[in-house]
């Protein structure tokens, strides 16, 4: 007996009624995007491990999935390596490519290697796949898609404030209800200056950021392990734990931080942000809540000013957006001093959570609108100039393909939920109409194909 096939773990099929709600989901995204002045791109599935290895951190490295070469990719690699190398050493021997671990490393290389086609600054959106090694959990994938939009060429913090009106405004969509965080890398860059460690700001950050996820103990204990003294993490502990209104912490971020002028930088970027999304008597203040949280890190290497993070309030669940500014990205690719802010949409979270909310509009799952019966062959060549006359009219229709019992016929449409059936027999084509059956209520009516297609339409 065949093996039943299966999918990798942390992967998904998608069938009809999933697709409808993604493509949703891609829809409203593109459409606010387009608002905002964003242009679409896409990048290849795989990059050249050159260009994603270093990016994300030495935790970023580990979850790249890495592509064997093509061929003999063994020929010419010492015995002893396959023993004595170990894992990393050997890879970096047979794999050059990656399939890639986000959108935004790859739009780096793209405008690196675009520039001379470009218009800065430069507004680009990306809704494509990514993949990452890790370890498969609830709202979390080892393939799951991206919904990027990226500013690039501009220093102004307008664009921040942008982002976060475009994040509050998708979610508006969406109908969730979310709480946008933000906190600044030049703060903790400071922080780490003020207790003496600034060489282990990677570390501190790596660790703060999971205090929702592991608690405060734990928090420490990784600092510890991390080689920081007991004096530095003391000093740390009113920090991380700060409390109070946006204006409260700023405040306490500008006492804190006074002997710091990269912590006051990040303090007063922070504040600009805040005080342009936070007006109520203006049209640019959000509808959901913007919060300023210190422990927001954000693991990845590459920011250096805002970050962003997004939680839905109602479904327990991983951020479901998150951004920030990666001022010094495209240097690695040669190009230094090119600013540039992103932000990236979880569409697979997303997903979940308009799922357990039941936020979907009911015609977002509505496939076939017009279920044609056929009755036999010149039934059906009556029917072909309607169904193209409804299809021009919109309206999303087919004809069954083969002559069977009505019975069967009737089954079809009741399982694809179709709301409405069309009959033709020969008192139908006498009279040059068509019965239209409303499958909720069970009415039929005899109409003209013009009244036929008002009447779905409506």
């Amino acid at each position: 007996m065949a093996q039943k096939p299966s999918i990798p773990k942390g992967t998904r099929d998608f069938g009809p009624v999933e697709m409808a709600r993604r493509n949703y989901i891609f829809d409203t995204i593109r459409s606010v995007y387009a608002l905002y002045g964003f242009q679409q791109i896409e990048t290849p599935a795989m990059e050249n491990l050159s260009t994603l290895m270093g990016k994300y951190g030495e935790e970023g490295d580990k979850l790249l999935f890495k592509i064997l070469d093509s061929g003999d990719f063994l020929r010419g690699i010492d015995p002893s390596a396959l023993c004595e190398g170990g894992t990393p050493k050997l890879a970096a021997c047979i794999c050059e490519k990656g399939l890639r671990y986000d959108l935004t490393v790859p739009f780096a290389r793209y405008v690196v290697q675009h520039r001379e086609e470009l218009t800065l600054p430069f507004r680009r959106f990306q809704i494509q796949p990514v993949w990452r090694a890790d370890r498969p959990q609830k709202g979390r994938y080892r393939e799951f898609y991206q919904c990027d939009a990226d500013v690039v060429g501009s220093d102004s913090l307008l664009n921040e404030v942008e982002l976060m009106q475009i994040v509050d405004e998708v979610f508006r969509r969406f109908g969730i209800r979310v709480c946008i965080k933000i906190n600044n890398r030049k703060i903790l860059t400071g922080i780490a200056e003020i207790i003496g460690q600034a060489d282990k700001i990677v570390d501190i950050t790596v660790a703060i950021d999971k205090l929702d996820k592991i608690g405060l103990d734990n928090v420490n204990a990784e600092l510890r392990a991390n080689g920081l003294p007991e004096e530095a993490i003391e000093k740390l502990q009113p920090i991380i734990q700060l409390s109070g209104t946006n204006e409260e912490k700023m405040a306490t971020m500008r006492g804190v931080l006074a002997e710091s002028e990269i912590g006051l930088k990040g303090v007063e970027e922070v504040e600009f942000v805040l005080n342009a999304l936070s007006n109520p008597n203006t049209p640019c203040s959000l509808m959901n809540k913007i919060e300023f949280d210190l422990t927001l890190a954000r693991g990845l290497n590459y920011y250096t000013g805002c970050i962003f993070e997004v939680k839905a309030l109602d479904v327990e669940i991983g951020s479901i957006t998150g951004g920030g500014r990666y001022d010094n990205l495209t240097g690695i690719f040669g190009m230094p001093g090119l600013s540039g802010v992103g932000i990236s949409f979880g569409a697979d979270r997303i997903y979940d959570v308009l799922n357990q909310l039941d936020l979907y509009p009911e015609t977002v799952t509505t496939q076939t609108q017009l279920l044609f019966i056929n009755f036999g062959e010149c039934e059906a060549a009556y029917c072909m100039p309607i169904l193209a006359q409804a299809r021009r009219a919109g309206i999303r229709c087919e004809i069954y393909p083969d002559q069977t019992k009505m019975k069967k016929q009737m089954q079809y449409a009741n399982q694809k939920q179709v709301p409405f059936v069309a009959l033709v027999g020969e008192n139908e084509m006498a009279a040059g109409k068509v019965t239209l059956k409303n499958m909720d209520t069970g009415e039929q009516q005899l109409l003209t194909p013009e009244e036929l297609v008002e009447m779905v339409k409506g």
